[in-house]
């Protein structure tokens, strides 16, 4: 089973349709569990940060998520909360990745949120990591968020909007797209077949 944890993303309907292109029917829960049986975990977010830990804490999911040791998939939002603490709200995550995220700087020809297609520079090409076996150095794939995670040794890919920052991330099982692969087309189908084939 692949469990979709329900800490109010909006993005689930999306979420679940590309997995069920990619053949796998995932199940929105919050029960603890069925997100430790569960064979992978897709943690999606879209809105703020304090609300989505307000919602994991409501739902006494906070330390199950730390626990858990199968391959666990954060999305957008849901990438920034396995970050330690966000700039939103000076909001603690859940730190299974140290550092925090902090808030974009407007600028002109720079709006926000970074919204739209962007490239992602593969970091990580040296150890191939498996999220991005069949995804070419500097794809697209699409963005929607205002704050992000600084370049550290957890990240996979970065890329550029003003700064270089985070799009993928990683540490042991736990990992986290910044942009949404249930909207980047191909390129997101891919790294989605990635993540389910680990």
């Amino acid at each position: 089973m692949i469990a979709i944890i329900d800490s109010g993303g909006a993005n689930i309907a999306s979420i679940r349709f590309a997995l069920e292109r990619c053949g796998q029917i995932a199940h929105l829960t919050a029960n603890r569990t069925e997100i430790e049986a569960a064979e992978k975990v897709i943690l999606p977010g879209v809105g703020a940060a304090a609300t989505a830990m307000d919602t994991l804490h409501r739902h006494g999911l906070v330390d199950c998520i730390r626990g858990l040791r199968q391959p666990v998939l954060g999305i957008c939002l849901g990438m920034q909360l396995l970050f330690e603490r966000s700039e939103e709200g000076d909001t603690a995550m859940l730190g299974v990745l140290k550092g925090n995220c902090h808030h974009f700087v407007a600028a002109p020809g720079r709006s926000l949120p970074h919204m739209g297609w962007n490239r992602i520079r593969n970091i990580d090409h040296v150890n191939g990591n498996p999220l991005l076996v069949g995804v070419p150095d500097g794809a697209h794939v699409y963005f929607v968020h205002s704050y992000f995670a600084k370049l550290s040794s957890y990240t996979i890919a970065s890329c550029d909007y003003g700064i270089s920052f985070t799009a993928i991330a990683g540490n042991g099982n736990f990992m986290g797209c910044q942009f949404h692969p249930e909207r980047s087309g191909p390129v997101g189908e891919q790294i989605l077949r990635n993540f389910l084939a680990l």
